[in-house]
């Protein structure tokens, strides 16, 4: 099956506020195994501030809460012209994957400076010294995952990349004939990775054929087309710019409608033991 990568497009919040004339009607929904945050929830009112980020404003979609997700965070961040930072995060313990969606930004480490355009993908290891700016006249949205690095004695940390949606060339899953793909921007027998960071395809009518359930954390952000998804017993219809998260272990399975490709973001923990202190 023929993926036609020119095709590819990437949801953005809607932002702004719906008119006192609209009716309530809201499919955002927060359960004891998975929260859905459906696009027109994220509006101006919900967005927040970082300390040391101008001209800047975000989205947070996913914090780690103790008794459901507990491995990640998850912002969409809009940097408008001149904005950025120069101190993105004094927490040097956080690994950090960037995701462009619109715009371009300039990222700076190890004395070099890169240019991230929609699609571009970054990853960052923890204790990296790194930038991060807008130097153009518009404004630039990138979704930033965030996940304490859980070091282990005698294996490496891993080294930044930086690569693009484009450059990944999608792995079909097994019996699919190409209508389901995984674009994987980490080498899965890397074990020095402990999170992954992947777009998931499906052509229009692919499936995910049987309920997933496993240890893995989840955050998917639906970056186009539309589709129906299983969580927990629940059938939940979707489309660009929906967010899912998933704690351990929730049920899932989805396919995909339309006409077009249904694409997601999805985070997962990986490689690591699972700790047996609270």
């Amino acid at each position: 099956m023929t993926i036609l990568k020119s095709n590819y497009t990437y949801a953005l919040p809607e932002a702004g506020l719906p008119p006192q004339t609209e009716r309530f009607a809201d499919r955002a929904i927060f359960t004891n195994a998975y929260a859905f945050i459906p696009r027109e929830v994220m509006t101006d009112i919900v967005t927040s501030s970082l300390p040391f980020w101008q001209n800047t404003r975000l989205w947070v979609i996913a914090r780690p809460l103790t008794g459901f997700s507990e491995t990640f965070s998850h912002y969409i961040m809009e940097v408008a012209a001149a904005g950025g930072s120069d101190r993105p995060d004094d927490d040097s313990a956080a690994e950090h994957v960037l995701f462009i969606v619109d715009g371009s930004i300039e990222l700076e480490y190890d004395g070099e400076s890169h240019n991230l355009e929609a699609g571009g993908y970054a990853y960052l290891p923890a204790g990296l010294d790194w930038r991060l700016h807008n130097n153009s006249a518009e404004k630039a949205v990138f979704h930033w995952i965030r996940k304490r690095y859980l070091d282990v004695s005698g294996i490496d940390r891993p080294l930044p990349f930086i690569t693009s949606d484009k450059a990944v060339i999608p792995v079909s899953m097994p019996d699919t004939d190409g209508a389901w793909q995984t674009s994987r921007f980490v080498n899965p027998s890397d074990i020095s990775h402990d999170m992954h960071v992947n777009i998931v395809t499906f052509q229009p009518g692919g499936v995910i054929p049987f309920a997933e359930t496993h240890v893995m954390e989840h955050g998917l952000y639906v970056l186009q087309g539309k589709g129906a998804y299983y969580l927990n017993g629940d059938w939940r219809e979707v489309e660009g710019g929906d967010y899912m998260w998933l704690r351990a272990f929730c049920p899932q399975a989805c396919y995909a409608a339309g006409n077009i490709p249904f694409r997601y973001l999805l985070y997962k923990d990986v490689n690591r033991h699972m700790p047996l202190h609270l």
